[in-house]
C-alpha cells in the first residue's frame, strides 16, 4: 500500500505533463476512477490537507458538481498533527538563512525600481494626475513581479505548502506536486516526493501490478 498526498496545482497546472486530461475536470474525473480502484485493490491511498482541498474547490464556481463530489468522496481529508512531528534544527537554519536571502533580494528589488522611476521623472515638470499614475503604474507593476520573484519563488510561502509536507512526512507518503518551492523544501525535510511528469505512470503501475 503506497501513500500519495496531493497538492491543489496538479490538477490546474496543464503544462506539468500530468498525462491525466487536457482540462482540470478530464484531469479530476480519471483521476477519481483510478484512485477509486486503488483503493478498492487496496494498493493506494490518497491524502489532502483541508485546506489544500478548500484551495482546490475554490477555483470552481459551483462547488456541487458531481464530479468534484466523487473525487472528494475517494481522498482522505486530513489534518497533519503540527504537535506530534520534530525536525532537526538544520531545516530551520535552512529556513532563516532563506529568508534572509530573499528579504535582501526583495530589497535589491525595490531599489532598481525606485531609481529607474526616479530617472524617468528627473527633471520633468509634473504631469497630468493620470498620465503620472498610468507611468507610474508601470514601475509598480514590474517592482511586484520582481519583488514576488525573489522573495516567494521556490518558497514555502503559504500554511497550506507546510501542511501538504508535515502530512507527506507523518504518512511516510509520496508528496506529488508541481511547485518547485513545495518539492525542494519537502526534500529539505526529508518528505518522499513523485514529481507530477512520473505519477500517472506509477499509478498505471500500481494497477498493472495487481492485475498480474
Amino acid at each position: 500500500m503506497e501513500n500519495f498526498v496531493l497538492d491543489t496545482n496538479l490538477f490546474f497546472n496543464m503544462e506539468a505533463g500530468l498525462s491525466l486530461g487536457k482540462k482540470t475536470e478530464e484531469v479530476v474525473i480519471n483521476l477519481t476512477k483510478t484512485i477509486s480502484q486503488l483503493k478498492k485493490n487496496k494498493t493506494g491511498v490518497f491524502f489532502m490537507p483541508p485546506k489544500a482541498v478548500e484551495e482546490f474547490l475554490s477555483f470552481f464556481e459551483d462547488k456541487e458538481q458531481s464530479f468534484l463530489k466523487d473525487f472528494l468522496s475517494v481522498i482522505n481529508v486530513e489534518s497533519p498533527d503540527l504537535g506530534k512531528i520534530s525536525f532537526p534544527g538544520t531545516v530551520f537554519y535552512k529556513l532563516i538563512e532563506d529568508i534572509r536571502q530573499r528579504s535582501y533580494r526583495g530589497l535589491n528589488a525595490a531599489e532598481e525600481e525606485i531609481i529607474k522611476a526616479a530617472t524617468e521623472f528627473s527633471g520633468k515638470k509634473t504631469e497630468d494626475k493620470k498620465d503620472f499614475q498610468i507611468k507610474i503604474g508601470g514601475f509598480i507593476k514590474k517592482f511586484r513581479e520582481k519583488y514576488r520573484n525573489a522573495t516567494r519563488t521556490g518558497f514555502l510561502d503559504s500554511v497550506t505548502d507546510f501542511e501538504l509536507i508535515v502530512l507527506a512526512k507523518q504518512k511516510d507518503g509520496f508528496l506529488v506536486s508541481t511547485d518547485e518551492g513545495v518539492l525542494n523544501w519537502g526534500r529539505t525535510f526529508g518528505v518522499k516526493e513523485m514529481p507530477a511528469l512520473v505519477f500517472a505512470k506509477r499509478l498505471e503501475s500500481l494497477l498493472h501490478s495487481h492485475q498480474e
